[in-house]
């Protein structure tokens, strides 16, 4: 079998230009299936923004402040380290899961994938119809007809896109501020409706045209699942043992016995391939413009139940499975993968439990040196930082020296309240006497006491004369 196909993608004609994909509409158990998880998805997605708990979106990822909320939880940056370890669990998870069942993540749950199978690709055949519907209305001149169903078309893309484009919004700025910025209408705002226009034609860009080449060029997974994957993992497969046989693929006959002439199963109809969302064929083997959405799989059950043949000559299986018979196991590999995923786990929660519900940074004022004061007292003055990141206020908060005997004062007060998830911050002056210190450059410990409660520690450094002893 020659593998020419392997030499360019299946979107690019051998002139260089784009092969535009004209997928046949999908039916069938797994396209069902499909549909529950992706409108589940898409609910959760769209509701996530507007979710409260205790007052606070249930998901935010403000990077331009900084600020997150995950599943209720305020996150800051001091917190970044969580960050970088939950990105390296989530890499070695995907790995894990490509590993064991290859790109069935893409088919499934990514967001490309639900948007345009899901939404935009249907709304395609209900405004164009299907396959062939649609292949005749690109080939005809531009009539009424014709440029009534583009403009539908494109308006209800044009709509979607920008309703996407505001739901993003609302997880970077907060759904109350989205809300707030509605209210007061786009003129008050333009600050964010030009870059909220630009990403509603960058997502009508990607789902009017773009499409699956999102999946093939621009998404590095596809690439990396040809690292990831081997003969074990179980992927969206065409048995070839079963529809090749011995002498190959053969159109359907009636009152045929295919078995006694050396055929296989495959009739050679090419509605696997006509059905693919990404216009490869599944019976040339894994290739990385396929994203595992099972289309396939339904459209040759559908065949193979009308002539008579058992389902499952696509299917979710693995290479040796087809060719060796051999059922599923953990490789050594996935347990490694395994083994590395629940340590960083574990180490995640423990971080979690263990994560300050109050940070507190006290660093000297730049620029000031000590001041020598009556009584052998040495003063520096510092500015201090508190960042609540819990759900409630934090009040009757001071400060105290724990390794050193000295006075810690205030400018303003002597103790003051932490609003939650908000910062604090303002002046102070430490005075120790001289005698009390190690050297010119002491470190201290300083405690910080909701009331009676220490609450967190922080570690500054302190100056003083060389001179004295």
């Amino acid at each position: 079998m020659e593998e020419n196909f392997r030499d360019s993608i299946g979107t690019i004609t051998e002139e260089g230009k784009r092969a535009w994909i004209y997928p046949k509409k999908p039916k069938g158990r797994f396209y069902d299936y499909r549909k529950y998880v992706s409108y589940t998805l898409l609910l959760f997605l769209f509701a996530a923004p507007f979710i409260k708990i205790n007052g606070h979106q249930f998901l935010m990822f403000n990077v331009l402040e900084r600020r997150f909320n995950i599943f209720g939880f305020p996150f800051w940056p001091q917190d970044f380290h969580l960050v970088v370890i939950s990105m390296i669990a989530g890499v070695i998870f995907v790995a894990l899961f490509t590993v064991a069942y290859g790109r069935i993540f893409c088919g499934w749950m990514c967001p490309q994938t639900i948007f345009m199978e899901m939404v935009f690709r249907r709304i395609e055949y209900w405004i164009d119809g299907d396959r062939g519907a649609q292949m005749r209305l690109d080939k005809s001149p531009w009539n009424g007809k014709k440029i009534r169903k583009r403009v539908l078309k494109w308006s209800v893309f044009f709509i979607i896109s920008f309703l996407i484009a505001n739901i993003f919004l609302a997880y970077l700025i907060g759904s109350d501020r989205l809300i707030q910025y509605i209210t007061d209408g786009p003129v008050t705002h333009m600050g964010t409706m030009i870059p909220l226009l630009i990403f509603t034609g960058v997502f009508y860009f990607v789902f009017a045209w773009f499409r699956e080449q999102v999946c093939i060029i621009a998404c590095p997974y596809g690439r990396l699942q040809g690292v990831l994957l081997d003969d074990k993992s179980i992927v969206v497969a065409y048995d070839h043992k079963r529809g090749e046989a011995e002498n190959g693929r053969k159109k359907f006959r009636k009152n045929e016995d295919r078995d006694a002439l050396g055929y296989g199963d495959c009739i050679d109809c090419f509605q696997c391939v006509n059905v693919c969302p990404t216009g490869i064929d599944i019976r040339n083997g894994t290739q990385l413009e396929c994203v595992n959405c099972t289309a396939c799989i339904d459209e040759c059950d559908h065949i193979m139940d009308s002539i008579n043949k058992p389902r499952g000559l696509i299917r979710y299986a693995s290479e040796d499975e087809i060719t060796k018979k051999e059922k599923f196991r953990f490789t050594p590999r996935m347990k490694g993968y395994t083994a590395v995923l629940g340590i960083l786990i574990s180490v995640l929660i423990g971080m979690l439990f263990l994560r300050n519900e109050l940070e507190a940074n006290i660093l000297r004022l730049p620029g000031q040196l000590y001041e020598r004061k009556e009584n052998n007292i040495i003063s520096n003055v510092y500015t201090y930082k508190l960042v609540n990141k819990t759900t409630k206020d934090i009040g009757d908060v001071s400060f105290k020296l724990l390794s050193h005997k000295g006075t810690i004062k205030l400018v303003s007060k002597d103790s003051f309240e932490v609003p939650a998830e908000e910062l604090a911050e303002g002046t102070l002056f430490i005075e120790i006497n001289n005698s009390a210190l190690n050297g010119d450059k002491d470190r201290l410990k300083i405690g910080v006491y909701s009331g009676e409660e220490l609450i967190e520690t922080t570690i500054t450094q302190f100056l003083a004369p060389r001179s004295y002893n």
